[in-house]
């Protein structure tokens, strides 16, 4: 059952650092599994936002801003959920419902931000700079009557997904049951494992969009070089790590094992419906036809790297101890942020 607590006695609860936070509805296993504290409150934020979005790309003729809306959609749903939700609930100051989480909560949901924000930018700075539709789109809005079946057909479809891969940074937020048990030691080393992982992967993806604009800008052909030379697809890599790290990070704290169809969702997302398959489908009908040079190198890259998974060979490539590199700066960070903190 849900309970109040002052403002004073939340800003005292905060200052202990790995405590259950007092903000939480107390719900049974049962109720997480039919999740109706989490996957419902989430297609309803996502649905809306969805239907904005279907509004305004129709009106511009521009599917590619659903892909706006892909990371900020998370964002908003993390931070309204975590600190939006218990202002409204308990009528508090966002500092209030703030200092109420925990600090893996804290490292949780600003890892989130930090991933959407930089994915976002990427995203609108693109589609900015090219002016017209996503390539990927050309195809499908060829189809007859695409614009009155999209919402229900891509829109529509992408809140649910959202929905379930929002699991990792919604579930923890609203529930403190089903706690691991470990102790203190061992939950700093699940946190340091989290905070790697995700420094690894937004490293990679991050890599990946610079290094791939950077080639684009002087060159025509596919880029195969640096972080693209670990696996066709290393920004999608680096997304699956990152959702992968949201997962780990809920082990430090409140665990329901529902959270692990978050990173799972987004995993397959990519994979197999709006990744790497839908990419280089669309190369491939626009190169088979006007660039046999580029379509015979995507063959040929095919042939000799993974989608999204490196090989063994590829994990001893500089660029990939660099990557594991970044990993370990992101904990050294948060271990000295938490120090700070705990003073």
């Amino acid at each position: 059952m849900a309970f109040l607590i002052p403002p004073s006695a939340l800003e005292h609860q905060a200052s202990s650092s790995l405590h259950s936070p007092p903000l939480k509805t107390q719900i049974t296993p049962g109720d997480v599994g039919i999740l109706r504290s989490t996957l419902l409150p989430s297609f309803g934020l996502y649905s809306s936002l969805s239907l904005a979005t279907y509004i305004a790309a129709e009106a511009t003729n521009r599917v590619e801003l659903k892909d706006w809306l892909w990371p900020t959609a998370q964002v908003l749903n993390a931070w309204w959920t975590a600190i939006g939700q218990p202002m409204c609930k308990h009528d508090i100051s966002f500092r209030a419902a703030y200092e109420s989480l925990t600090w893996t909560e804290k490292v949780l949901l600003n890892c989130v931000t930090i991933w959407g924000t930089r994915l976002f930018a990427r995203v609108a700075c693109r589609s900015l700079n090219r002016r017209t539709d996503d390539s990927r789109y050309s195809v499908v809005k060829k189809q007859p009557g695409f614009w009155k079946s999209a919402f229900f057909k891509i829109f529509l479809p992408e809140a649910l997904v959202l929905s379930v891969i929002s699991l990792p940074f919604t579930v923890p937020f609203t529930t403190s049951e089903a706690t691991l048990p470990m102790g203190d030691d061992v939950m700093d080393i699940v946190r340091a494992l989290g905070v790697a992982l995700f420094g690894a992967g937004f490293a990679l993806e991050a890599m990946a969009d610079t290094q791939l604009e950077l080639h684009r800008q002087e060159r025509t052909d596919l880029c195969r070089h640096g972080v693209w030379d670990l696996v066709r697809h290393p920004n999608y890599l680096g997304d699956t790590v990152v959702h992968f790290s949201f997962a780990v990070l809920n082990m430090a704290g409140p665990f329901n094992p529902v959270i692990i169809l978050g990173p799972m969702a987004n995993y397959l997302f990519l994979r197999f419906v709006g990744g790497d398959k839908q990419t280089e489908a669309s190369q491939e009908e626009r190169y088979k036809s006007d660039d046999p040079h580029n379509y015979g190198q995507l063959r040929q890259w095919q042939r000799e790297k993974n989608s999204i998974w490196p090989g063994l060979q590829d994990l001893v490539n500089p660029w990939a101890l660099a990557v594991a590199g970044c990993g370990f700066i992101a904990v050294v960070i948060e271990e000295g942020l938490r120090g700070a903190y705990d003073m």
